[in-house]
């Protein structure tokens, strides 16, 4: 079956003990009782995914710089929502890129945002005129500007498999009325005021993904990354033309090369994606560490 995860590389840590180990990130539960109540730790690797693949090739410092940027972003939409992160101590051999996070009751719902169409929105606009049901004016292109930005939720796959874009009802199906309508509020303002803020530092935010999930007292709490290039479509907003691909701040090196004659790779056969050249491995790495630097830092 395509998309295996690599076997886990998550260090042994003292005073944790690892659980589980995702596409990016590996997970711990306390040994004893933590003074925090019920946490969990979260640590991002430096594993990359493509094509639903995680590769044999890492990208050095990358878990850092997602757990930075997340911390950044749940900062700066604290107002519009609480997150699952605690204050607390992470091991030294995990520091930079750890969090010490509520264990949350999640949803199983990608809360996907969208400003522009692109991706697989795109593809269903150009046979539809739709993008998960939701009706778009006619003549969008690649890299369009959407009237406004709509929510559209995909269903959680497990790990090697495809996440499916679904329509709202779909999801009010699965979860209820009053809870979808709370996640995709919460994914709408979220996101927008992301794209403010990126707007100001030449960004453009495309589309995103946020994951939700529930404290045992009811509350929803954001959760998980947020607004990484992982979960991202960033692109830089003096180069945005609408009737091509843009330039993006995210492992689209990667994806493009992995389709390229040089990798020799299929991506529609079973076989594993080749190792990364490291010309490959340093663009990527520039581009998130650019990403970081023109977000967080100014």
């Amino acid at each position: 079956m395509p998309g295996h995860v690599v076997p886990p590389t998550a260090p042994e840590l003292p005073g944790w003990k690892h659980v589980y180990s995702g596409k990016i990130r590996d997970l711990y539960e306390p040994v004893e009782p933590h003074p925090r109540g019920d946490v969990v730790l979260v640590v991002a690797s430096d594993r990359i995914s493509a094509y639903d693949w995680v590769l044999p090739t890492e990208i050095p410092g990358k878990g850092g710089i997602l757990t930075g940027l997340s911390l950044w972003w749940f900062d700066q939409v604290r107002d519009i929502v609480p997150n699952h992160t605690v204050e607390a101590p992470v091991p030294a051999e995990v520091e930079g890129r750890a969090m010490v996070c509520k264990r949350l009751d999640m949803f199983p719902v990608e809360c996907v945002a969208r400003g522009y169409l692109t991706g697989s929105g795109l593809v269903e606009y150009n046979e539809s005129g739709t993008v998960c049901g939701i009706p778009l004016p006619e003549g969008l292109v690649d890299g369009s500007r959407l009237p406004e930005p709509i929510f559209t939720p995909a269903t959680k796959a497990e790990v090697g498999e495809h996440d499916e874009n679904v329509s709202f009802e779909a999801i009010v199906e699965q979860i209820g009325l009053e809870d979808a309508e709370a996640l995709r509020d919460l994914t709408l303002a979220v996101y927008s005021r992301a794209h403010e803020i990126a707007a100001e530092k030449g960004i453009i935010l495309a589309d995103t993904k946020f994951e939700f999930g529930r404290t045992a007292d009811g509350e929803i709490l954001l959760a998980d990354e947020v607004l990484t290039p992982d979960s991202s479509r960033f692109w830089p907003m003096d180069e945005w033309e609408p009737g091509r691909a843009q330039p993006s701040f995210d492992k689209q090196y990667v994806r493009d090369w992995l389709t390229s004659p040089e990798s020799g790779w299929d991506k529609k056969s079973d076989d594993a994606p080749p190792a990364l050249p490291a010309d490959i491995v340093e663009r990527t790495r520039q581009r998130y560490v650019e990403a970081f630097d023109r977000l967080a830092k100014h």
